[in-house]
């Protein structure tokens, strides 16, 4: 793949360990797209936002104009999950008989301090970010978190289709409703790599008329994840670009990654080794570093020569504004983006 071709692409995901420098790579990626007349939303989905503060601006849940053709945003992971509980508080307020409005709510709390909630929320938005509400731009880049969250990011739909099967298998309206949602879950032992259905002949008959729509909205809450998965490992629309440094820990976790996504057919398009020294710097101390990073770069060239590996040199300061952007975004060029 030509990396030029990375930004033609209408996502793009910029991933890899904590601290390597993501952030700083996915805007200067965005500069780079947007002076090049493409339509771009850069979208930061790390807890630990940093987004803003390498554009010295101010960023929100809403996306806000930078630059002409660039926009960014930084997605608040609690904010999505007070929406995303609202909304199903909301829709089972219409089945619920009123004595059990206390307790639903009541479990509603309860599961917003759960293990995985904050993700399932944020996948959910990421899906529709995905498949429609950033339609009207030619590229999306994330700027995610670190690998790991990354990944559970990516394998959560099967693993939420399963939870909700779960919570709702307590209160079946009927048998006939049992029938739906084996179409709507995947089958125990599923993996990452298995690709969803998308049923179109799912048994509506014999279900009364809130049964009905309780099934037609997992049905469409299990389009939107399908499309949204489909588009992932779609090599004409998605990449991955995963950033790394010339060390130890950031080569091991970035080989684990790599190895992950492409065994579940996720398209990488290359690794990026960020903040390597320049030939032009000395002394004895600089010196024995070097001679480390060309050990390590070795490796990197040994463990990802099947992956472009363009080259950044470290620069003498902090990033920060778009000035510096820009001259970032000329190295990315230089290095064939």
């Amino acid at each position: 793949m030509l990396l030029s071709s990375v930004l033609e692409r209408r996502l793009l995901w910029v991933g890899g360990k904590g601290g390597v420098g993501k952030t700083t790579i996915a805007a200067a990626l965005a500069v780079l797209a947007a002076r090049d007349g493409r339509r771009v939303l850069l979208i930061s989905t790390d807890p630990a936002h940093s987004l803003g503060d390498v554009f010295d601006q101010s960023l929100g849940d809403r996306a806000r104009r930078l630059l002409p053709g660039l926009d960014a945003m930084e997605i608040d992971p609690d904010s999505e999950v007070d929406a995303h509980l609202s909304r199903v508080t909301e829709q089972m307020r219409r089945f619920a008989a009123p004595t059990m409005m206390a307790e639903l709510e009541r479990q509603m709390r309860l599961t917003r301090q759960s293990p995985g909630t904050q993700e399932a929320a944020l996948l959910e938005r990421l899906a529709r970010l995905m498949v429609s509400e950033a339609e009207e731009y030619d590229l999306v880049i994330f700027d995610t978190a670190p690998t790991g969250h990354t990944l559970r990011l990516l394998s959560l739909p099967e693993a939420m289709a399963a939870w909700t099967d779960g919570l709702l298998s307590h209160n079946k309206r009927s048998e006939e409703l049992g029938k739906v949602l084996k179409h709507l879950t995947p089958k125990s032992g599923d993996r990452i790599d298995t690709p969803f259905d998308e049923p179109e002949d799912v048994p509506f008959e014999g279900l009364d008329e809130r049964t009905r729509e309780v099934a037609r909205t997992l049905l469409d809450r299990r389009r939107l994840f399908h499309r949204a998965r489909r588009r992932i490992e779609n090599p004409r629309e998605n990449s991955f670009l995963f950033v790394l440094t010339p060390e130890r820990l950031p080569i091991l976790e970035t080989a684990r990654a790599v190895e992950t996504l492409e065994a579940a057919h996720i398209p990488v398009a290359a690794t990026l080794v960020n903040r390597v020294l320049p030939e032009t710097v000395d002394g004895e101390f600089l010196q024995r570093r070097r001679e480390q990073e060309s050990s390590y770069l070795a490796r990197i060239d040994a463990t990802f020569a099947h992956l472009p590996r363009p080259r950044l040199s470290l620069m003498a300061g902090d990033i920060q504004g778009i000035e510096d952007l820009e001259a970032l975004a000329q190295q990315l060029r230089s290095a064939g983006f």
